[in-house]
């Protein structure tokens, strides 16, 4: 049994602004509730899920999400400054589960599956992958960015495990990485010739990917994950998204 952090502090000042008026993206419309209710309901639902934390806009969330085992806070600024507010406020917990508010499709079975494949958790940060074909399958008309790695082609997932210990370090290392983006040169250095070249010509192992992610963490362990549950990565972040979240959510 984890407890869960749920992300709904982005405001809606994108592309979804068309779709809807809401001030932000967790309190946009999908069928009869909103996509942060859609969340919160599958993580209820789901069977190894304990408290869950929203944190956004604690005025609107509070009279959406009304049940004891759920609370609200205030989103403190950006997504690493909310979910280290999250963590904060379950500070007991060794692994809580993560996840955005831009998932109305989630389902309890894609949480139980997420949870059971992250095994006994021993791992520092679990991370879920969809490859296209079980996206495609499910949701034809969806268009989401692929990675092709030598075992595939892959998405990644919208829901985490993290062990709150190895947060901090986490996001100073990975500030580090985001600082190098705009400087090709050195973020190749950072990477390491071989890295590139394997990505570059399709190689690249699933395996390979995760040791140099946990090494540029800080040389946390963290854990690759293949899930075959694509509501875990449709994500509602655009007007096509939303027409599909709609129709499915309506049908």
């Amino acid at each position: 049994m984890v407890d869960a952090v749920v992300l709904a502090g982005s405001p809606n000042n994108g592309l979804l602004k068309e779709c809807s008026p809401a001030r932000y993206e967790a309190l946009i419309p999908v069928g009869s509730k909103t996509m942060v209710e859609h969340v919160v309901g599958a993580l209820l639902k789901a069977q190894n899920i304990g408290r869950i934390l929203v944190i956004g806009p604690v005025k609107e969330l509070s009279a959406l999400v009304n049940n004891e085992r759920v609370s609200v806070a205030h989103s403190p600024g950006g997504m690493l400054e909310n979910i280290g507010a999250g963590l904060k406020l379950l500070n007991r917990e060794k692994r809580v589960l993560l996840a955005t508010s831009d998932i109305p499709m989630l389902t309890p079975e894609a949480v139980d599956n997420f949870l059971e494949i992250c095994g006994d958790m021993s791992g520092d940060l679990y991370y879920p992958v969809l490859s296209k074909q079980v996206v495609e399958n499910k949701f034809p008309a969806t268009r989401r960015t692929y990675v092709r790695l030598k075992e595939g082609v892959f998405t990644g997932g919208n829901i985490f495990i993290i062990n709150p210990a190895v947060f901090q370090k986490c996001v100073e290392n990975g500030q580090k990485i985001i600082n190098l983006r705009k400087s090709p040169l050195r973020l190749c250095r950072l990477l390491g010739l071989g890295f590139v070249i394997k990505f570059l010509m399709r190689t690249l192992t699933i395996r390979e990917a995760e040791e140099k992610v946990s090494q540029l963490l800080g040389g946390i362990k963290g854990v690759v994950v293949t899930s075959k549950h694509p509501e875990i990565g449709v994500d509602v972040d655009k007007p096509g998204d939303y027409e599909l979240a709609t129709k499915m959510m309506s049908s």
